[in-house]
């Protein structure tokens, strides 16, 4: 591929995408497969948690692990995707992560927690290798004009089955146990590695990799920071999923379980009201930037400016979801910041697509994942001990709100500079390596 994918090309539609490109096809049915089981686990772990605990902050604590052991790995796993085959790497993640969630299995008492957060920690160090190299490995399996729909589909994909599996994880748990979520999604990871298996990809590792010495991956990571400190647009991009993270979805994740337990409690442990809200973020995050691509299509410009509008629709969202009226408006204020905070997440994953050339996307993407990661850790772990507090969940939530007014201005500044969207980025993405 040497052209860049940006909206001066003609695009196809999802169907066509779907029918017609057989490697893409088979990744996207594993990202179905693993992510329904990954929203099984997340919801039975954080459930499983509640019960043996009964504490915000040992609830707070598994979220930080969740997005903290990524952001460690973040190093090496840019590396690595840019180094060796990705379709090898995405396999041999799946299997190990499946290892680990079968593990959860032997939490049975508040005495075994500290395994569920061991497990944890595997689990999600390794998808700190799968995430970013499934992000990078899209543009591997999908041309130019096909690469827009493919991102929009993926990310869609993932909301759909945040929707799907939050809520059917939520029924499963509450109706007939935790660890039938855990067995499934243990199962879920194998089925997605014989899917990826079906791959056909014959690009070669962007990077030299005769020096496999400590040494050289570290020089090559470094090669990757000066990249973003060359390219601040790209770097600006590349923080809006730290944004949204840290001010819209983490602390938000730890505020619904403290809402299913302690105000709107569907069965014992409120499996089903915590399932029903991820579920609904879920819709949101999945239509919104579907419907909102209709209008944008995959050109620059619009891209840009829609990522502001969502910020305010994801502060909307909050403001509704604060005052915990009732449920139904719970339900409402969190679709609503689904589709601000998928819409961002999408539009600037499109955006680093069309800017960052081929060698460069993996180690582009970690940072990026890393950079998310290590927010969520934080905003998890603040939103765990806030919600102990005599803050409350309505003021941690009206706190969120206000906070995110800082990324929405910054971005809407930036615009206005004149340095978005500058030359060497156009350049950059003109010549993607395959």
């Amino acid at each position: 591929m040497s052209t860049p994918a940006t909206g001066s090309h003609a695009t196809v539609g999802y169907g066509q995408l779907i029918r017609h490109n057989r490697n893409f096809r088979y990744l996207w049915f594993g990202q179905i497969i693993s992510l329904l089981g990954d929203w099984f686990n997340l919801i039975a772990s954080a459930s499983l948690l509640a019960l043996l605990t009964q504490s915000g902050l040992a609830i707070g604590t598994l979220f930080v692990i969740r997005m903290l052991a990524p952001f460690v790995v973040s190093p090496i796993a840019g590396v690595v995707a840019d180094r060796y085959n990705r379709k090898h790497i995405l396999i041999a993640t799946d299997i190990i992560r499946a290892i680990a969630v079968f593990g959860l299995l032997f939490v049975r008492d508040a005495g075994h927690v500290w395994l569920l957060y061991t497990l944890t920690v595997i689990q999600s160090g390794v998808s700190g290798f799968f995430f970013p190299t499934r992000i990078a490995i899209l543009p591997d399996v999908a041309s130019p004009r096909e690469l827009g729909a493919a991102n929009a589909l993926s990310s869609a994909t993932w909301s759909v089955m945040l929707a799907l599996g939050a809520a059917t994880g939520g029924i499963v748990s509450g109706a007939w146990g935790i660890y039938p979520a855990f067995f499934i999604d243990g199962l879920t990871f194998f089925v997605s590695a014989i899917f990826i298996a079906q791959i056909k990809l014959d690009a070669t590792p962007g990077l030299d990799t005769s020096d496999k010495t400590v040494g050289a991956a570290l020089r090559q990571y470094l090669d990757g920071l000066r990249y973003l400190r060359q390219h601040a647009d790209v770097l600006v991009i590349s923080l809006h999923k730290a944004a949204i993270t840290l001010l819209m979805w983490s602390g938000v994740q730890i505020a619904q379980v403290a809402i299913a337990e302690d105000v709107f409690v569907i069965v014992i442990g409120g499996g089903i009201s915590l399932g029903l809200m991820f579920g609904i973020t879920g819709v949101g995050t999945g239509v919104g930037p579907i419907v909102v691509r209709y209008f944008t299509g995959d050109r620059n410009r619009p891209l840009r400016l829609t990522i502001t509008l969502s910020y305010l629709v994801g502060i909307l969202g909050l403001a509704i979801t604060a005052p915990l009226i009732n449920f139904g408006t719970v339900l409402f204020g969190n679709l609503l910041l689904g589709a601000g905070g998928g819409i961002i997440w999408v539009f600037s994953t499109q955006l680093l697509f069309q800017a960052v050339p081929g060698h460069m996307r993996g180690r582009v993407f970690a940072t990026e994942f890393a950079f998310f990661t290590l927010t969520g850790a934080i905003a998890a772990g603040l939103a765990g001990g806030l919600l102990d507090s005599s803050l409350g969940i309505s003021g941690v939530l009206w706190w969120m709100a206000g906070l995110t007014l800082l990324p929405t201005i910054l971005w809407a500044l930036w615009l206005n500079t004149g340095n978005s969207a500058d030359p060497a980025t156009t350049e950059a993405g003109a010549t993607p390596a395959q």
